[in-house]
């Protein structure tokens, strides 16, 4: 299981550092082209949203490699489930509903990693 989690760690690694880095490093015209609408949302807080995602990414692995303060790594997954929460919420709200999956999948992968780093496979 230890390894599962592992390999979780770092899809959600790559798949927010991806997606945070995306949001800090593009402007909001740019992210739209790419397919990520965030009208509703300001410059600041869609900066602020990549930021969060990007310390996110950093969080869920770092700690554990490095062996300073792992009780970060479900903390940060916990985090990250959140942010899928608020995306989820927002797809369904825009009745955008072909675009769930992705963030389903990844509050599941979250859910599992801070369930299983809190709890029996703890570092």
């Amino acid at each position: 299981m230890n390894v599962t989690l592992w390999i979780l760690q770092g899809i959600l690694a790559v798949a927010f550092a991806g997606a945070g880095g995306m949001k800090l490093g593009f402007s909001k015209k740019a992210l739209a082209d790419r397919g990520m609408n965030l009208d509703e949302l300001s410059a600041g807080s869609v900066k602020a949203l990549g930021a969060a995602e990007v310390l996110g990414a950093i969080g869920v692995v770092l700690p554990a490699i490095v062996h300073i303060a792992p009780v970060l790594v479900p903390v940060a997954a916990t985090c990250l489930g959140i942010v899928m929460v608020g995306a989820i919420v927002v797809h369904v709200r825009r009745a955008e509903y072909a675009a769930l999956l992705a963030p389903a999948v990844l509050l599941v992968a979250a859910a599992v990693v801070a369930w299983g780093r809190f709890g029996p496979y703890a570092f």
